[in-house]
């Protein structure tokens, strides 16, 4: 059963796993849906058909508008915003107020694992890699691969980082995890984990 307090405004068309935790005067629009054990902070926002898997996080004035896509123990640091509007604009050419209806919505889509650092904006649309972090303040506009390292405006890649979240250090041609020891092997702009780990 999902732990809701009275001052967040879930819609009866959402959906909550068990275990998930909606905080004070978030808002879960309709058709949404959140896996188990999630967390969404005080003032978040979570759109409408957005789909979030279990055991995410997502911090406190943090806005997940739709149709973002979240994968299994994503990271959604505070005042983070994943926008839906290529070309926004509050009026048409002609002037006329601008609704619903004008615009086509894109969405970002983050894979397992992957960390989104406070106020970065992920500008849809984009694809986060599993386990990929962007960095505090970051502004991504082009796509992240697994386990990339992302910082800057507008955010490029500055090294790699593990599943403990560490940045991974080089050594005898592989990427070294300093927490866990784990191994990584990098081919171009990829990488993916070594079969030592298995």
């Amino acid at each position: 059963m999902a732990d809701v307090v009275d001052s967040a405004d879930v819609s009866e068309r959402a959906t909550l796993g068990d275990g998930t935790k909606i905080w004070h005067l978030a808002q879960v629009r309709e058709d949404a849906v959140l896996g188990a054990n999630c967390i969404v902070g005080r003032g978040a926002y979570v759109g409408t058909g957005v789909t979030i898997g279990e055991n995410t996080k997502i911090q406190n004035y943090a806005l997940v508008y739709e149709p973002a896509q979240l994968g299994r123990g994503v990271f959604i640091g505070p005042a983070v915003v994943l926008t839906n509007d290529t070309y926004p604009r509050s009026i048409s050419p002609d002037g006329s107020l601008k609704s619903a209806h004008d615009w086509t919505p894109v969405g970002v889509t983050i894979h397992d694992g992957a960390s989104i650092g406070a106020r970065s904006v992920c500008v849809a649309p984009v694809t986060i890699g599993r386990w990929a972090t962007i960095a505090a303040g970051a502004v991504v506009v082009k796509d992240v691969p697994a386990f990339g390292l992302m910082a800057g405006v507008p955010a490029r890649r500055i090294g790699w980082v593990g599943k403990a979240g560490h940045p991974l250090r080089e050594q005898d041609g592989l990427w070294v995890c300093p927490e866990t020891g784990e191994t990584y092997v990098q081919n171009g702009e990829e990488l993916t984990e070594s079969e030592e780990n298995a």
